[in-house]
Order: structure tokens, then C-alpha cells, then sequence
């Protein structure tokens, strides 16, 4: 049976000075929405697989505990772990100010930029002025939809948020939007790099605004969970210094996406 974390926390605030996380946790269950590649979706025989999905499952293995996957729509996330669902939200998901009212994180997994992608030849850029009276796809929940309704919708664009990356994607080349606004890498190896991303590029430079798009990603955890956070940052630290992260980032990218 899965210890509590009633339990786990009082255990934890006497295990904190020694560093003795493994073996608390028999499981650790990871929320996750895997529209998101390369960090998070689907192989064609329904296995998770992605950077974060790697992660993860380094995590678990230092904790000695069995790490499961619950797949849950991203703009209910945050809802899904204060309600149980599962323990954790680990599916590329920045830590904003927004959050931080209302959940914890671990320490920095990484920092991706956000850029918008549209039709080649179409002249927008990714400000208010070129996108009034456009349609700008997102996905509900994400940093990005926050960042186009607080700069773009005021002047006149209409953002349009989806239930999940793919379909913001499958409406940009049915041409029932603009233009469309996600992680840059997701953009750039999730589309740009596939067949089905010809005749598309990313329009202008990275947006930056750390108050809407934040300061990278962590693993969100409910506040009162203090000893598995604790756990989770011991774990983060140990693959970084070891190399492990370092060897997991190359089987996705050929750059870091650790950042500063």
C-alpha cells in the first residue's frame, strides 16, 4: 500500500538532514499531457515516451519508487493534482507567478523559448500591431495562451486556445488559423522538422516575459507536499552533477535546454 504523505512528510523532516529519501515512496504518479513533442506524447504503440517522460522515470528510479503515468488535459492540471489525481505535474510546465499562488515546484528541469510559427510568405510577426484582426491558436492552460490574451487579445486578436497542442497544429495547417504560439522547441521538432510542418516557419525572435511565460520548467507539486519536493529537487541535483542529465538531454537535443 502507498504510504501517505501525512506520513511521508513527518518522516521526511527527520530524514532531511541525512538525505535518506529513497524507499518512502512506493510509487509517485506523474500527471502528464502528451500532445507535446519531443517532451511528452505518444509512440505508435500508445507507450509515453519524451524528454520530460525520461525524466520522470530518472526521478522514480532514485527514489526506489515505481513512477506512473496519468494522462490528464493540461489546462486541468493544476485542479487534478490539488485533487489527488496524482502526485505531481510533470509535462513541461513553466513556473509563472500565477502558479506559484496556488501550487509549489521543484527546482528548474529546464528553460525553453516561446516563438509563434505561421505560413511562410505571410508577413506576421509576433506583436499586437501585425496580428490584429488574426487568429492565433494555443493551448488552454499554457504560459503561452496566458502571454497572447495579456499582450495580443486587447488589441484586437483573437487567440483561440485548443484542448491540446496537436489540434492548435492540425488548425494551423487547415488554415483555420494565422499563426500559433508554443514552445519553440515543440515548434521547431514537434512540426517544423515533419513533413506536415513544410511550407511553415517561425515568425520573428523569442518572445520574453517572465511574469506571463515564467522562469522554466519544474515538476508541480502540491504546497503541503514538502518531503517530496524535497526528494524530487535531491534527485534533480544528483542527475545534473552525475552526468545523467546531460545524457538524457542528448537523446532529444543537440543543444541545452537547461538554461541559466
Amino acid at each position: 500500500m502507498k504510504k501517505t504523505f501525512a506520513a511521508v512528510a513527518a518522516l521526511g523532516l527527520m530524514a532531511a538532514s541525512f538525505g535518506a529519501w529513497a524507499g518512502q515512496w512506493q510509487e509517485v504518479r506523474f500527471g502528464v499531457d502528451a500532445s507535446y513533442a519531443p517532451f511528452e506524447s505518444k509512440a505508435p504503440d500508445g507507450k509515453l515516451v519524451g524528454f520530460d517522460i525520461d525524466l520522470g522515470n530518472e526521478i522514480c528510479r532514485r527514489l526506489q519508487a515505481k513512477c506512473v503515468w496519468v494522462e490528464n488535459d493540461f489546462d486541468g492540471m493544476i485542479p487534478a493534482l490539488k485533487a489527488k489525481k496524482f502526485d505531481g505535474i510533470l509535462s513541461s510546465m513553466s513556473v509563472t507567478e500565477a502558479r506559484l499562488k496556488e501550487i509549489n515546484f521543484s527546482n528548474k528541469l529546464f528553460n525553453t523559448p516561446t516563438r509563434m510559427i505561421a505560413k511562410d510568405g505571410s508577413g506576421l510577426m509576433p506583436t499586437a500591431a501585425s496580428l490584429k484582426g488574426k487568429r492565433v491558436g494555443v493551448e488552454q492552460g499554457t504560459i503561452q495562451e496566458t502571454y497572447a490574451k495579456v499582450h495580443w487579445a486587447p488589441a484586437g486578436v483573437e487567440v483561440v486556445p485548443y484542448k491540446d497542442q496537436n489540434a492548435v497544429l492540425a488548425d494551423l495547417q487547415a488554415g483555420r488559423l494565422d499563426a500559433s504560439l508554443q514552445d519553440a522547441v515543440e515548434a521547431d521538432q514537434g512540426f517544423l522538422q515533419k513533413p506536415e510542418g513544410k511550407g511553415y516557419s517561425f515568425a520573428g525572435k523569442d518572445l520574453v516575459d517572465a511574469k506571463t511565460l515564467g522562469t522554466g520548467a519544474g515538476v508541480g507539486l502540491r504546497k503541503e507536499d514538502t518531503a517530496l519536493k524535497a526528494a524530487i529537487d535531491k534527485a534533480i541535483a544528483g542527475m545534473l552533477k552525475d552526468g545523467t542529465y546531460k545524457k538524457i538531454e542528448k537523446k532529444y537535443f543537440t543543444f541545452d535546454v537547461y538554461g541559466k
